[in-house]
This record gives C-alpha cells, structure tokens and sequence, in this order.
C-alpha cells in the first residue's frame, strides 16, 4: 500500500493528489498547445472540486494561480494571467467545507469521485477521453491497494459507469494495467521496514 508520508507534500491540500497527477501528466505533452489544453481542462476539474471559489469574481485568477504553485512553476503553458511567483507563495489555501454526502466507495475515496463527477460533465473531447483512461487506471491500483489481491477488469467498468452515472465509457480497446503489475509497483512503493528484529538478552544463570 502507498501512504502519504511516502509522497511528496501537497502544495495545497483543498484539490486532492489526483489534481496533481492530472499536472504531471499535463507537463509529458509534447507541445505547447496541448499542454495549454489540459491545463484548461484541469482548471474546470479544479473549479467543481472547489465551487466556493466562483464567489469570487477573479475566481480564474485564482484557479491558475493556484494551478501554478502545484505545478512548483514548471508548466510550459499559455497562462492568461501575469502569475506573480512571490505573491502566489505567500498563498494559504482555505479548507473546504466537510460535506455529508456518503462516499459509494471507501476504497476510491470522496477526490476520485469528485474527479470523476468533473470529468463526466465535460463536454465530448480527447482530453475527456484521456482523462476517463487515467480514472480507470488510477480507480483499479485504488482498488487493489485495499483488496491486496486482484479484481475483474470489468467490475472496475461497471463501477467507473455507475459512479458516473453512465456517462463515462472507456474508448474501444482500452487495456486496464495488469493486477500483477500493478501489485507489483504498490509493493515497491510501500516502506521498507527493517528485518532486524532486537533479539532478546538471554538471562544469566547462577551457575555453569
């Protein structure tokens, strides 16, 4: 199983880790252009995950200000805002506010779901697609670092279609990571824990 203390620290805790591989995955692209895409469309996800935001009416300032600091200023980008680096990290991120809704799948966690509500309100599209590929992958290791076993690759289609309320379909011949490998990177990324034991000091006798 991954853990937290494990992960590099979150600039800001209110979008969730997934946000943030969303940005790792905006910066492999290989031009400008889809980059710049991306970041628009992480930018949506972003403002569903934190609708309090929107009160404000330089809320996409905000949103890509806050894109940037996640993305430690290294997202080649066409920003359509002046990121002013020394302002934005004196930025202290509000909490959100608890909500009662019921989580449908401990095991995915309230930001993936969240995630996947985003995702499923956007408009067709490739990024769309992408994005419905990465939840697919990200929902099965989620599901096998509970379970430490494996699962059907269909069970993970059926609850990504019910947790989307059907309107997320993995493209045609999509292929989920193999359990076995993906097993095989939880186990890596868990903490080494030490094998020596303290051994236990036998007790002098009296005599020889």
């Amino acid at each position: 199983m991954e853990y937290n203390t494990q992960r590099d620290k979150l600039k800001i805790n209110d979008y969730g880790r997934n946000v943030v591989k969303m940005i790792d995955y905006a910066r492999q692209l290989d031009t400008k252009e889809k980059r710049t895409q991306m970041a628009n469309v992480i930018i949506d996800v972003m403002a569903h995950l934190n609708p309090k935001v929107k009160e404000r009416t330089d809320y996409k300032h905000i949103l890509w200000d806050h894109l940037m600091i996640m993305a430690h200023y290294d997202l080649d980008v066409d920003c359509p805002y002046v990121i002013d680096r020394e302002e934005t990290e004196s930025f202290r991120p509000h909490r959100l506010s608890l909500r009662n809704s019921q989580i449908h799948y401990r095991h995915y966690g309230r930001a993936l779901e969240d995630m996947i509500s985003a995702v499923a309100a956007m408009p067709e599209s490739k990024e769309r697609t992408l994005l419905t590929a990465q939840i697919a992958h990200t929902m099965k290791r989620q599901y096998l670092q509970w379970n430490r076993d494996t699962v059907d690759d269909s069970l993970i289609v059926e609850q990504l279609s019910e947790l989307s309320g059907g309107r997320l379909q993995l493209p045609e011949g999509f292929q989920f990571r193999d359990s076995k490998e993906l097993l095989g990177a939880i186990a890596a990324a868990a903490p080494k824990t030490e094998g020596k034991k303290k051994k236990k000091k036998k007790k002098k006798g009296s005599g020889n």
